[in-house]
């Protein structure tokens, strides 16, 4: 554990010999503001690893996500706000209050029991807030913060009280949709797209999916799928702009076989 210890202290004088006059000159300049496009980064970089089934690869994201949230402790420190000790030492305390069937004598039985603990929990601690929509991440995906907006919204009785319901809103909103492109109107296709896409989160949550992550699959299988193509071609030496579409279509027909 001391070895541990000792890891983790010298990753810190790392960060504080980067950060120092003697330190690299690029570290130096970094703000708040430039690390978080290279946060964003780190994260989905860890997801794609757990994606992958990679450990190796995993461990090394990790690593990498560790030291971006050192670095921005480190930047809060010298601006006299916190350290990464505070840091720590907040989120203990909160885990350990937001887990009272654990810590504490409260006794409960089921994750969605535990949910709902947690939910209330979190709407004490932020009693100031004047919604219940408020702290959800501005800068998450669209789909996946449509997610949690109707995730939210659904807690408080704002729901569809069945999936059939939704699929007539589903074929109204599609209704709207062909409306506006038989009209040409672009700003109306953009919103009704939206809508469209919110519906579609709305289908996602209520049948237990993550829509982020359904999407991903998606992508995934099409992404698969097209490389087939690509390398049946690449086998019988022609390219794309050589090939119809009803020869892609049959190499799609046969990836999926074969998946």
């Amino acid at each position: 554990m001391e070895k541990k210890k000792q890891n983790f202290d010298t990753l810190i004088s790392i960060v504080e010999r980067l950060r120092s006059p003697q330190g690299c000159p690029w570290d130096r300049e970094q703000t708040m503001d430039t690390l978080k496009t290279f946060l964003i980064e780190e994260v989905y970089e860890v997801i794609e690893a757990i994606d992958e089934g990679d450990p190796a690869g995993l461990r090394e994201e990790l690593g990498d996500l560790l030291f971006h949230i050192l670095f921005i402790s480190h930047l809060a420190k010298e601006e006299g706000k916190f350290d990464i000790w505070e840091v720590i030492e907040s989120v203990s305390r909160k885990m350990v209050e937001r887990h009272p069937h654990v810590f504490g004598e409260k006794r409960i039985s089921t994750s969605r029991q535990v949910e709902e603990a947690w939910f209330d929990l979190k709407k004490r601690e932020k009693n100031q807030r004047r919604s219940v929509l408020e702290g959800i991440p501005r800068h998450l995906p669209a789909l996946l913060r449509a997610y949690r907006i109707t995730e939210r919204a659904s807690r408080v009785g704002f729901d569809w009280a069945e999936v059939d319901q939704i699929f007539e809103k589903l074929d109204e909103e599609i209704g709207e949709l062909k409306k506006a492109i038989s009209l040409g109107q672009e700003e109306m296709i953009h919103e009704e797209l939206g809508d469209l896409l919110f519906v579609l989160v709305n289908i996602a949550r209520l049948t237990g999916n993550n829509p982020e992550e359904a999407l991903q699959g998606a992508n995934r299988k099409f992404v698969a799928r097209f490389h087939y193509i690509e390398k049946a071609l690449e086998r019988s030496h022609r390219s794309l702009k050589e090939t119809t579409i009803q020869e892609m279509d049959r190499l799609w027909e046969e990836a999926k076989e074969k998946e």
